[in-house]
C-alpha cells in the first residue's frame, strides 16, 4: 500500500476555498495489470523409420497363342469357259482361278486349274514363368525422451 500524502487536495475543485484549514488526505492506489504471452515451439518427441520390403513370387501362367496355317492344293479342271472366273470364297477357303488362252479356230478360255488356299486356325497354349512383386511398409517409432511418451 502507498503512503498517504497530506499536501495535495483530494479534489481539484476550483470552488473549494483555501481558507478551509482541514487537512485533506490523498490516498494513491497503484493499478497493476498482468498480461500473458502464449507461444508454441516445436519439440521433437520421437522419430519414425519406414522400411520397405519387396516380396517376389514366381507364378506360372498359361497364355493362349493362335497361329494360322495355310494349305495350298491345286485342282486340275481343264474346262472351257466363256468368261474369266472371279476369285471366290467358300467357307475358310479362297479359290483363285487360273486360266490360259488356247489357240483354236476360235479363241476360248480353258480353265486349267483352281488353286485352293484353306485357312486353318490352330490354337496352342504356352506356359511361361513371370515374377510378380509386392511391397510392404514397416513403421517403427523411436522415442527421443524415454520419460515422455510419444
Amino acid at each position: 500500500m502507498a503512503p498517504l500524502d497530506n499536501t495535495s487536495p483530494l479534489t481539484d475543485d476550483p470552488l473549494s476555498s483555501a481558507a478551509d484549514s482541514t487537512p485533506v488526505e490523498t490516498l494513491r492506489i497503484p493499478v497493476i495489470e498482468e498480461t500473458i504471452q502464449v507461444t508454441t515451439r516445436l519439440v521433437e518427441t520421437s522419430r519414425v523409420t519406414l522400411t520397405k520390403t519387396v516380396h517376389e513370387q514366381e507364378q506360372t501362367v498359361t497364355i493362349p497363342l493362335q497361329q494360322e496355317h495355310y494349305t495350298v492344293e491345286r485342282m486340275a479342271l481343264n474346262a472351257y469357259v466363256d468368261e474369266r472366273p472371279t476369285t471366290r470364297q467358300e467357307g475358310d477357303t479362297t479359290i483363285y482361278p487360273v486360266v490360259k488362252e488356247v489357240l483354236v479356230v476360235q479363241k476360248r478360255l480353258l480353265l486349267v486349274e483352281e488353286i485352293r488356299v484353306t485357312r486353318q486356325p490352330i490354337q496352342t497354349e504356352e506356359t511361361q514363368t513371370v515374377t510378380l512383386r509386392r511391397e510392404d511398409i514397416t513403421v517403427e517409432r523411436t522415442p527421443l525422451n524415454p520419460e515422455r511418451p510419444a
